[in-house]
């Protein structure tokens, strides 16, 4: 097992956008992050750094560092984390699953996509009609 953050690193994770995982520090802090698996270095300009799942896991207390990857392993996780996939709540489960900080990142997430299916298929660019997929795909409720 990974040693846990440093305080410094600790402070710059609980500080992230806690929708966005953006995060703000020193480049030597952000930089022993993504070495942790924490963090990752955004491609495109102006390059900023983002909480990965298992930092927005150690931000959350569920873990207090990352296990060492191996192949064919993955966390043990109740509900769209086991899946990886956004399953919407359309009632009737017997449980309400995880109602925290991640699944309201899942749920923003998937609203903010589904804004720019609308924007990039609608006339005009609207957002406030359902576009084309949304009516091939309804959800029984």
């Amino acid at each position: 097992m990974t040693r846990p953050p440093t305080v410094a690193q600790r402070r710059v994770i609980d500080a992230a956008d806690p929708v966005t995982g953006r995060l703000r520090g020193t480049e030597s802090q952000l930089t022993a992050l993504v070495k942790r698996g924490l963090a990752f270095r955004h491609p495109r300009p102006p390059h900023d750094h983002f909480l990965t799942p298992e930092g927005h896991r150690v931000r959350q207390g569920i873990t207090q560092a990352p296990e060492p990857d191996g192949p064919g392993e993955a966390p043990a996780s109740t509900g769209t984390a086991s899946t990886g996939v956004f399953a919407a709540r359309v009632g009737g489960e017997e449980a309400a699953a995880d109602a925290g900080p991640a699944r309201r990142r899942e749920v923003h997430s998937a609203w903010q996509g589904l804004l720019e299916l609308r924007r990039m298929t609608n006339p005009g660019g609207d957002v406030d009609r359902p576009c084309g997929w949304e009516r091939a795909h309804l959800v029984r409720a």
